[in-house]
């Protein structure tokens, strides 16, 4: 299978979407949380119970207050060119799955659609819409365990997310055995890239682009 080139939060604003598109990768990863009702596409976390969203960026801490207006997935759907796929990355237990699948059914989009997350309950909500590809994320050495004893048991999805830090090459053959899609996030210079290459993923998950553009060249 083709080494995936999947741009990580390019989904969370309009612009970084339509860059990363020109760019012509093929997944745009945004992140989906349910708050006040709303679907908000946004990175930052909810700094409960103060009404303040906090993320980490280049300067270090940023806060945001929640009253600030947030994207909201109907209008990432609506920005789809119709053949990018979008993953979508479901953060937090409750109904987050559940509203995300709703909204993916009514709007049925044209372009591939992803759902992903650590809090793999969430994906249920999609088995009615086949079209959809769930992958299970594991960050910790505990989630991988967890996901291979649930793939050992014959409960397989489309694909799997695992953060770079739990990465061999003997994890990465087991799994590419069981899914179609083995992907990878936290690459974010060139020789990670080449690094986690060698190990046998086929999906590269990256905030940079010219880890994006390289995984491209590579066709």
């Amino acid at each position: 299978m083709t080494l995936l080139a999947i741009a990580h939060r390019a989904g969370n604003d309009l612009d970084a979407l339509r860059t990363a598109v020109d760019l012509g990768v093929d997944v745009l990863e945004a992140d989906v949380h349910v708050r006040a009702g709303r679907l908000e596409v946004r990175h930052s976390k909810h700094l409960r119970p103060l009404p303040v969203l906090w993320d980490r960026g280049p300067a270090g801490l940023e806060l945001t207050r929640t009253s600030v207006p947030q994207l909201e997935l109907d209008a990432v759907l609506e920005a789809l060119d119709g053949t990018t796929a979008v993953m979508l990355d479901l953060k937090g237990p409750g109904r987050v799955g559940a509203r995300v699948a709703e909204l993916v059914h009514a709007a049925a989009p044209t372009a591939p659609v992803i759902a992903c997350s650590r809090w793999w309950p969430g994906l249920d909500a999609f088995a009615a819409l086949p079209w959809v590809r769930p992958v299970l994320t594991a960050r910790t050495p505990l989630e991988l365990r967890r996901l291979q004893r649930r793939l050992a048991a014959g409960r397989l999805p489309y694909g799997v997310s695992l953060h770079r830090s739990l990465l061999t090459s003997a994890a990465v053959a087991g799994l590419r055995a069981q899914v179609e899609v083995v992907m990878t996030w936290g690459v974010n210079d060139t020789d990670v890239l080449a690094e986690v290459v060698d190990l046998g993923v086929n999906g590269v998950i990256s905030d940079e682009a010219e880890v994006l553009r390289r995984v491209l060249a590579r066709r």
